[in-house]
C-alpha cells in the first residue's frame, strides 16, 4: 500500500467503511425485532441474550485468526470473505425454523462479521499517518448501519415479520461486496510463508497482552465493550418495556443514538490524534456513565425543575441528553483502538491487534446475556443501572492510569 495516491487511499477507506456497514447492519437488524422473535419462537429475554452474546462472542473470537489470515493471504481477501459470509448468514438466520438453529446461525454470522474490523484497521494503519482520524471515519460504518438498520428492520418486521427484517442485510451486502472486489487492489501478505503454528505459540501471546501499556487499556476496553454490547442489544427493548414507548418510537430513538455515535466516533478519533488517547477515552466513558444513568432516572430529571419552582424540563429534552451521552460512551473504540496500535510494532499489528480485539470483544460479548439476565431477575432499571456503573468504573481506571503514567 506504500506509495499509493491520495485518491486511492480514500477509496480504500470508503470501501472499508462500507464493508463495516454491512457487517454491522446484519448484527443490528436483529435488535429491533427482538420482541417479535421472543413472541414467535417462545423464548425469554435471557435466551435471546444468550443468542446475541453467542453472536458477539463469535465476532470477537474470529478477530485474532483474522489478523493471522490477513498476514498470510492479504487483507483484501479476508475482508471479502467477511462481507460475503455475513451476507450469506443473514439469509440463513432469516429462514431458521427453531430457536437452537437461530442461535447457531447467529454465531456463524458473528464469526463471518468478525473477520473484518481488525484486518481493515491494520490495512488503514499501512495507509494513513493520522490513524485515529482514519479509524474514526472507518468506524462510521457501524453508526451509519445503526441509523438505517433499526428503522428499516422495525418497519419491515412490524409489517411482514421478523424474518424479512433480518434478511434486509443481504440487500446491502451484495452490492457492497461487488464494489469492494472491484475497487480495492490485491494487498501484499506480510507473512505468506510463516507456519500458522508459530503464530499461535502461547508464550509470545501472553507477553503481548501482559504489557502494562496494553493490559490496562485492555481491561477498560473489556468493560466498555460489555456496556456497549448491552446497550446495542437491548436499548429498543429497554425503551419499550421500561419507558413505555412504542416500538416505532423506540426504533427512532435507537437510530438517533447511532446518528450521534457516527459523529462522535469521528470526533473522538480526531481528538485522540490531537489531545491524546487517554483523555478522549475518559471523556467518552464518563459521558456514557452519565447518559445511561439518565436513561434510568429520567422521570426524576423531568420532575426536579418543578420541585424547585422552575418550568418542567420536557421529557424529550431529558431523553435526548441521555441518549446523546450514552452514544458518546459507546464511541470510545475510535480512541482506544489507535491507542493499542501505538503500543504495537509494525510487525505485531496484524495478529497482535487481532488478538487484543479478540480478548476484549469476547469478554465484552457477555454484555448481551448479562443485561438480559439482570433484566429478567431485577428489571430493566436495575439492568441499565449496572452498566452505567461499569462505564463509570472504566472511566476511573482510565483516569487513574493516565495520571500514574504522567507521574512515572
Amino acid at each position: 500500500m506504500v506509495g499509493v495516491n491520495w485518491d486511492y487511499r480514500h477509496t480504500v477507506l470508503t470501501l472499508c467503511m462500507l464493508a463495516f456497514f454491512v457487517t454491522y447492519f446484519a448484527r443490528l437488524a436483529i435488535s429491533p425485532v427482538v420482541p417479535l422473535i421472543i413472541d414467535d419462537l417462545g423464548v425469554s429475554n435471557t435466551a435471546i441474550g444468550v443468542a446475541l452474546s453467542g453472536m458477539w462472542f463469535a465476532y470477537g473470537l474470529s478477530q485474532f485468526p483474522s489478523g493471522i489470515l490477513a498476514d498470510r493471504y492479504g487483507e483484501r481477501r479476508i475482508i471479502l470473505v467477511a462481507v460475503g459470509g455475513t451476507t450469506a448468514m443473514s439469509l440463513v438466520l432469516a429462514v431458521v425454523p427453531v430457536f437452537p438453529a437461530f442461535v447457531l446461525a447467529a454465531v456463524l454470522l458473528g464469526l463471518a462479521a468478525g473477520l473484518h474490523y481488525a484486518v481493515a484497521t491494520t490495512l488503514l494503519s499501512r495507509t494513513f499517518d493520522d490513524l485515529g482520524t482514519a479509524v474514526g471515519l472507518h468506524s462510521m460504518g457501524g453508526p451509519l448501519a445503526g441509523l438505517v438498520a433499526p428503522v428499516a428492520a422495525a418497519w419491515v418486521g412490524v409489517r411482514y415479520g421478523w424474518r424479512p427484517g433480518v434478511a434486509l442485510a443481504a440487500l446491502v451486502g451484495v452490492p457492497i461486496f461487488v464494489l469492494f472486489a472491484r475497487g480495492v487492489r490485491p494487498t501484499e501478505p506480510r507473512r505468506p510463508d510463516q507456519p500458522m503454528a508459530e503464530r499461535l505459540q502461547l508464550g509470545p501471546l501472553l507477553e503481548l497482552v501482559g504489557r502494562r501499556e496494553i493490559l490496562v487499556p485492555l481491561a477498560v476496553a473489556t468493560l466498555g465493550t460489555y456496556v456497549a454490547q448491552g446497550v446495542i442489544s437491548f436499548l429498543p427493548t429497554f425503551l419499550v418495556e421500561f419507558r413505555g414507548y412504542t416500538p416505532a418510537f423506540a426504533g427512532g430513538v435507537f437510530s438517533a443514538f447511532f446518528v450521534v455515535r457516527a459523529g462522535a466516533q469521528v470526533g473522538l478519533g480526531r481528538l485522540s490524534d490531537r489531545a491524546g488517547r487517554d483523555a478522549s477515552i475518559a471523556a467518552a466513558l464518563l459521558g456514557g456513565a452519565l447518559g445511561l444513568a439518565g436513561l434510568v432516572a429520567l422521570p426524576d430529571l423531568v420532575r426536579l425543575p418543578a420541585a424547585v419552582g422552575l418550568p418542567a424540563l420536557p421529557t424529550v429534552a431529558g431523553l435526548g441528553g441521555a441518549v446523546f451521552l450514552a452514544a458518546l460512551g459507546s464511541s470510545f473504540f475510535s480512541a482506544i483502538d489507535p491507542r493499542f496500535m501505538d503500543a504495537l510494532d509494525d510487525a505485531e499489528r496484524g495478529a497482535g491487534f487481532g488478538l487484543i480485539r479478540t480478548v476484549y470483544t469476547v469478554l465484552g460479548s457477555a454484555g448481551s446475556v448479562g443485561v438480559g439476565l439482570v433484566a429478567d431477575l431485577f428489571g430493566w432499571g436495575a439492568s441499565f443501572a449496572v452498566i452505567a456503573g461499569m462505564a463509570g468504573v472504566a472511566f476511573l481506571v482510565t483516569a487513574v492510569n493516565a495520571i500514574a503514567g504522567e507521574r512515572r
